[in-house]
């Protein structure tokens, strides 16, 4: 995370939104806008993630404005909790940048018909069943093991492919976003290096901010949504948030030494090489997108393996199955992708690459790819916070097409960098606090709770205040953790 404060303009536009003009610097194509409040932006200041948000208003053929939500905090290329669109038709890119390395990173929220009163009394060793079942950790690997024909039919087919074997039910992919599947994924498009890291890990949770939450609706602040979510005071749920392991690490590692070359090969010039994009409709363009979506057919299906591991534990912990404790998937939802979506821009309706890194898609009530069941409320939005306070479930708004590309946040975002929050942690225990908190939680090494732990990140509540005011997506219910696994 850069610790140089920036230092150029940032003027409010409303209560929720801060502009960077694109006359700050000759090579912006658009305005820069940050959604945050009078508090979040203060912090927002503090590194160089306002000039990533000018660096990508640079690329060619972005439409609207480099967008920025508000749990922005300093990435690769371009800063997380980044959203920009681009036009194929203009000579729009694509840049792996905007993804990120942990390609479909997401999040899913699977209900249960358990109260808190039926659990915590049970929650050590429930969480003890999680943390000894489900692997969790660098480049740790799973029971589920799939040869390289294997691998390539999964990315191909999505969690479709491990629930034909057994491994969910077909009603899993009504609730997983995009069915599961990204349409004209090509594993041919994958090295054999990458199908080769992700062979043995689909199913498996990973290290990092990744985690399985046990948690409680704490607070309902939209009833009829909650209603058709099935949300109630006091239900418990699990919150799982993992990607494509190695595998989509690879994949875009591998892109970004293929577009090495790619910017001055076409015209293209950039303020960051980090920001390595090409024409989306060129043949480096069109290869990536081919590996991007496979690699994101195998994220999703990674989450279904993970549930499905989950609905197992808790079946033995209960003595019940997982259909009786009514183990449903609320929904699935990506934070690190770039999608080919219908918009409209300046009153033109367009089809532009919209890129969500550390950003999630928020379609509101009525969108052709809201799910059926949800069509007169809008998308389900699952938004991580930090272990020991909060996550939210909310629900995507009408504002989000006018204004973000139809997204939203995707979490509560860094406050410090992993190095500092380790350096915080000396001498502590963070489980011990975490358990006087009422959370119990279990770590395959001591580092990773402390990079982890609450202070390193913003308060989730102040990052959901921001998009609720701005109406990109509405407050529907909140959860407390009460039992977490890591890596």
């Amino acid at each position: 995370m850069s610790k140089a404060a920036y230092a150029g303009p940032l003027e409010q536009v409303d209560p929720c939104c801060y502009r960077i003009p694109k006359s700050y610097r000759p090579d912006m194509r658009v305005d820069g806008l940050i959604f945050a409040n009078e508090t979040l932006i203060e912090s927002i200041r503090k590194d160089q993630a306002p000039d990533q948000v000018a660096n990508v208003a640079t690329l060619p053929g972005i439409q609207g404005a480099s967008l920025a939500m508000p749990d922005i905090h300093w990435g690769y290329g371009f800063t997380i909790g980044g959203v920009a669109a681009t036009d194929p038709a203009e000579g729009g890119v694509i840049s792996p940048g905007g993804v990120g390395y942990d390609i479909n990173c997401g999040v899913r929220l699977v209900k249960t018909n358990l109260f808190l009163d039926d659990v915590k009394h049970r929650i050590r060793e429930l969480v003890k069943g999680l943390f000894y079942t489900i692997p969790a950790g660098a480049g740790k690997g799973g029971k589920y093991k799939f040869d390289p024909t294997e691998t390539r039919k999964l990315m191909a087919a999505g969690p479709r492919f491990v629930i034909d074997r057994g491994l969910g039910v077909a009603r899993d992919l009504d609730h997983t976003e995009a069915h599961g599947r990204i349409d004209h994924a090509d594993p041919d498009e994958v090295s054999d290096h990458a199908v080769k890291r992700g062979a043995e890990q689909c199913g498996t949770l990973g290290s990092g901010n990744h985690f399985l939450e046990v948690q409680v609706v704490d607070s309902v602040f939209d009833g009829e949504v909650a209603e058709a979510f099935g949300l109630e005071l006091n239900q418990v749920c699990v919150m799982i948030h993992s990607g494509s392991r190695g595998l989509g690490y690879q994949v875009c590692d591998d892109a970004l030494a293929q577009f090495r070359n790619a910017p001055a090969k076409y015209g293209i010039t950039l303020p960051d090489r980090q920001l390595a994009c090409a024409p989306a409709e060129s043949p480096e363009g069109k290869k990536y997108i081919a590996a991007m979506r496979a690699a994101a057919n195998y994220g999703f299906c990674n989450r279904q393996l993970l549930m499905q591991q989950t609905r197992e534990v808790f079946a033995a912990e209960f003595g019940r199955s997982w259909q009786d404790l009514g183990m449903e998937l609320l929904y699935d939802v990506a934070h690190n992708i770039a999608k080919l979506e219908e918009h409209t821009v300046g009153g033109k309706t367009k089809k532009v690459w919209v890129h969500r890194k550390g950003a999630t898609r928020a379609f509101p009530a009525g969108h052709p790819e809201v799910p059926k069941q949800f069509q007169k409320v809008g998308q389900p939005v699952i938004i991580p916070g930090d272990m020991g306070r909060a996550s939210w479930v909310l629900v995507g708004a009408a504002g989000s097409m006018e204004r973000t590309f139809g997204s939203t946040c995707h979490g509560a975002g860094r406050a410090m960098s992993r190095t500092a929050a380790k350096l915080q942690a000396t001498g502590r225990k963070i489980e011990k606090e975490l358990e006087a908190r009422g959370v119990i939680a279990m770590a395959s090494s001591r580092s990773g709770l402390a990079e982890e732990q609450p202070a390193a990140y913003k308060n989730v509540d102040h990052v959901v205040d921001v998009v609720h005011e701005a109406n990109l997506s509405r407050k529907v219910a909140r959860m407390r953790p009460i039992g977490v696994i890591k890596g």
